[in-house]
């Protein structure tokens, strides 16, 4: 039980759980349906750390888009696209300890991240924005600076997703990625980030579900070559390593859970992300039962368990042993909460391409902000995701927003001569955002075009790139327009 890692239903710890626990279960992994508000997560934490005091507590806090904690109002922080594009690494040091403190405040123990996946495909599904950016050596420096900050606040800090997840056009959440360069593209675009984050110290290391041809003809969370042989004796990492949630169809399509998490500690895995477990909890005792079984037929040998599990109770002594970093953290004065920094980052990490002719706007009547907006990754796990046009109703009262989805029409722009805001996510990406883009811009030329994703072609009398959505850069680029 201590080399899992489940996730569970609730705002409260079920009777299962609590039973998991007692039984020695390693480690728990929290998401958006578990979480109401920063004092309700200290106490479900400390309600769990009531059941196992050295249990690993786990979440996905990146920052922009993907965050667990405020998936209700959006980040109040950038993502790592617009701190690529900043490029200032006192400030992502900055960023990511102040997210370390506020997962130190709720007795998180080891943060999901950051992403270090070089975004070299932009036509990439998954990552995108999650990515500091295409360029490695950028990657790298922000994910070692990202590291020393988050786990300068006595936070564990896991880099992902080995050995490189930038270079895919398949989302890992629904079908097995394929990574097809050489062993030399790998070593010099991928793997920096990865060394980076080792030269870092950081605590964890998650795998990705992904195919590497030119490493193994098995994803590599299964892969030795992968986890053993590339990440521990040519890198020589020996912190844990973690897989990504074993139920994405990556490899949930090939084996069934008990196999996967077998093959995975086989491979080198310590410890087994399964981000959804049965309302009983069967299914997490069936991935014991699984490993049980491997152990007694000689398949995964006691001791690679022993050495997870090992790993595993490091990380929880690490975190222990980081008390007082916590709360040199917590009591930082140089470090003030008041003084905005998400959005002072946001704001340094906005691009803006101003046509031929036009003049910089100053909105002062409230606009019609018209957003569109593909379905996001899975892997963002947001109740209420951000808005524009409620950043803007902000400093605009009256602004009015209409979100048209795939196959709807635009609405009127002329709106009684009201100021025209379209807001996209990924334009480049998706045609029918395109389309109906460009018909906005015929319609109405001096339209402000705002890109919440990956930045295409500039559009409008004023394209204005964010770098991410997040609740921050909307509002970011809301105080732009209205300066």
């Amino acid at each position: 039980m201590s080399v899992l890692q489940p996730g569970f239903d609730g705002t409260e710890p079920p009777d299962w759980l609590r039973r998991a626990l007692a039984d020695g279960l390693g480690g728990v992994v929290l998401f958006a349906r578990n979480l109401a508000g920063h004092g309700q997560a200290a106490g479900l934490v400390a309600a769990i750390r009531g059941e196992s005091p050295g249990v690993i507590v786990a979440v996905d806090e990146e920052g922009g888009a993907v965050t667990r904690l405020e998936a209700r109002t959006g980040s109040s922080w950038p993502g790592n696209r617009a701190l690529g594009v900043a490029d200032d690494v006192g400030v992502t040091t900055r960023v990511a300890r102040r997210i370390g403190r506020l997962l130190a405040g709720a007795g998180i123990t080891l943060d999901y991240a950051p992403v270090a996946d070089v975004n070299a495909n932009p036509d990439n599904p998954v990552i995108g924005v999650r990515s500091f950016g295409p360029d490695p050596h950028l990657a790298a420096r922000h994910t070692e600076a990202w590291i020393r900050g988050l786990q300068g606040a006595g936070v564990a800090a896991c880099a992902k997703h080995f050995p490189g997840h930038g270079d895919t056009v398949t989302d890992s959440h629904l079908a097995l990625p394929t990574v097809n360069v050489s062993r030399e593209v790998l070593e010099e675009r991928d793997l920096p980030p990865f060394r980076a984050a080792i030269r870092a110290g950081v605590q964890a290391i998650m795998c990705g579900h992904l195919l590497v041809p030119a490493l193994d003809e098995v994803p590599a969370t299964l892969s030795r070559t992968v986890l053993t042989g590339l990440l521990r004796e040519e890198l020589g990492y020996r912190g844990m390593v973690v897989t990504d949630a074993i139920e994405m169809r990556a490899v949930a399509a090939y084996h069934e859970p008990g196999e996967i998490a077998v093959r995975a500690l086989l491979a080198g895995a310590d410890a087994v992300c399964a981000g959804v477990s049965a309302p009983d909890g069967s299914s997490v005792y069936a991935l014991r039962d699984a490993i049980v079984s491997a152990v007694r037929e000689g398949r995964l040998p006691e001791e690679r368990l022993a050495e997870a599990a090992g790993r595993v109770r490091s990380l929880v002594e690490w975190h222990a042993g980081q008390a007082p970093a916590r709360a040199a953290a917590a009591a930082d004065p140089a470090d003030d909460p008041e003084d905005d920094l998400g959005l002072t980052a946001a704001e340094a990490g906005l691009r803006v391409t101003i046509a031929a002719g036009a003049a910089r706007p100053v909105l002062v009547r409230a606009p019609l902000v018209v957003e569109m907006s593909a379905r996001t990754s899975q892997a963002v796990d947001a109740v209420a995701p951000p808005g524009f046009a409620g950043a803007l109703a902000e400093l605009l009262p009256g602004t009015r927003g209409i979100s048209v989805r795939a196959g709807e029409p635009l609405p009127d722009l002329g709106d009684h001569g009201r100021p025209v805001v379209v807001v996209v996510q990924d334009a480049a990406r998706y045609a029918w955002i395109r389309d109906l883009l460009d018909e906005a811009v015929r319609a109405r030329p001096d339209a402000v075009v705002v890109e919440m994703g990956l930045p295409g072609p500039p559009a409008g009398a004023v394209y204005l790139a964010t770098h991410g959505n997040s609740r921050v850069s909307a509002r970011a680029a809301a105080r732009w327009l209205t300066s």
